[in-house]
Formats: C-alpha cells, sequence, structure tokens
C-alpha cells in the first residue's frame, strides 16, 4: 500500500511532535525548495536520504505508437532521484 500525502503527513507530525498544518507547511516547503532548485540546475542531496538531480536528454528520434510515423523527439530535461543509504539499508532487511 501507498502512503499518500496526508498519511505523510500525519506520520511526520507524530514523529516530530508537531501539529498537522505545520508538517504540511513544512512538507509543501520542501517541494517548494525541490522544485526551485531543479529549474535553477542545481541538485539537492539530503545524505543518507536521496539526491535529486536535473539531467539534459538529448534530441532524438521516436515513432508514433498509433501510425508508426518517425518522429523528432527536441532535447529536454529530466529528473534523476537516488536513494541514499538509509533508504537502500531499509529496503535490504
Amino acid at each position: 500500500m501507498a502512503l499518500n500525502r496526508t498519511d505523510l503527513v500525519a506520520q511526520i507530525a507524530a514523529k516530530a511532535e508537531i501539529t498537522k498544518a505545520d508538517a504540511d507547511k513544512a512538507l509543501s516547503a520542501l517541494q517548494a525548495v525541490l522544485v526551485e532548485s531543479l529549474e535553477a540546475g542545481e541538485a539537492v542531496k539530503i545524505t543518507g536520504l536521496m539526491s535529486v538531480e536535473r539531467t539534459k536528454r538529448a534530441a532524438r528520434k521516436g515513432r508514433n505508437p498509433r501510425t508508426g510515423e518517425e518522429i523528432d523527439i527536441p532535447a529536454g530535461y529530466g529528473v534523476k532521484i537516488s536513494a541514499g543509504s538509509n533508504l537502500k539499508k531499509a529496503v535490504t532487511k
């Protein structure tokens, strides 16, 4: 079962002993910082948890799955998220 935002906020509030409203504000702030940093081309590294960085994708050829016609896919950006050591340890137990 996946943890949704409401459940995550509730668990953060319980662990940090803060209100759900404060936990929601903190989560929203984290989201804003991640988005702003990635838009600026900066990587975000939270030691032990994860690192998030913007990656460049080169232009390439593709196919329209409906018609089979070859199309040009322009260069763009993607997001790379790497698990930190604490996350890796958690899933290998």
